[in-house]
């Protein structure tokens, strides 16, 4: 068997796939009628495809907010998972505001068209330690939020960022936009409190009192909700 010497790449190479045998012949010709041959399997010929291919291209992500934990892309749209750094925040409910309210550690799914405008979002409490897919994650204990972690918004108009990195601050408008009954289950928390009661409970406690009286574990971890399911 005469050795490949086709460096430049312009020699004819001529493939023969045999079902039969699985395996592929490639046939080089050369000056003089000199064919030089040689068996190879799929496999052989997927690697030498593929180390031969070299990749131009890229998506790009974007220059991405502070405490994004990771982006899936599509054509149109992009879906950004922040890690909410802020254990306080503002919030109302029928018509009472709680200023610097204790929160639990937050993770937003955020949806964002190639706009820029936010199409939808989603909400999950994790456990307050280091970032791993395996972190558990627990009921939502307030309103608003579907089972499935997808929030509703109401008629509130969801904002549009000019610049992606300007998605920090979404978790902050999330979590302003005034809350009510729809969707809340005295079933999330350990004690049982109606919505209102809970708020007042909580008002004066420090973060860490959702996991040592609050929260309820929903047997899913943080991989879960990162993927969807």
């Amino acid at each position: 068997m005469t050795a490949s010497e086709n460096f430049n790449f312009n020699r004819e190479i001529v493939l023969r796939i045999s079902p039969e045998r699985k395996t592929i012949a490639v046939e080089e010709y050369k000056p003089g009628g000199i064919i030089a041959a040689k068996n190879i399997s799929p496999v052989e010929l997927y690697y030498a495809i593929n180390g031969s291919y070299e990749c131009v291209s890229c998506l790009s992500s974007g220059l991405l907010p502070e405490h994004c934990i990771h982006v899936s892309m599509r054509n149109t749209e992009k879906t950004l998972i922040l890690w909410n750094p802020e254990l306080w925040a503002d919030v109302s409910y029928n018509e009472k505001e709680y200023l610097r309210f204790p929160i639990p550690r937050l993770v937003i799914g955020i949806r964002i068209l190639s706009t820029g405008k936010v199409a939808d979002c989603f909400m999950g409490v994790v456990a307050d330690g280091p970032v791993s897919e395996e972190l558990p994650m627990y009921h939502y204990p307030f309103s608003n939020v579907y089972d499935s972690g997808k929030v509703c918004t109401g008629n509130n108009v969801m904002p549009t960022y000019k610049n992606q990195s300007g998605l920090r601050n979404f978790p902050r408008y999330l979590l302003g936009i005034p809350d009510n009954d729809d969707y809340y289950s005295c079933n999330h928390n350990r004690m049982g409190l109606e919505h209102g009661a809970l708020l007042e409970h909580l008002k004066d406690k420090d973060p860490s009192y959702y996991y040592t009286d609050v929260l309820i574990p929903n047997g899913r971890t943080l991989n879960d909700f990162v993927t969807g399911r």
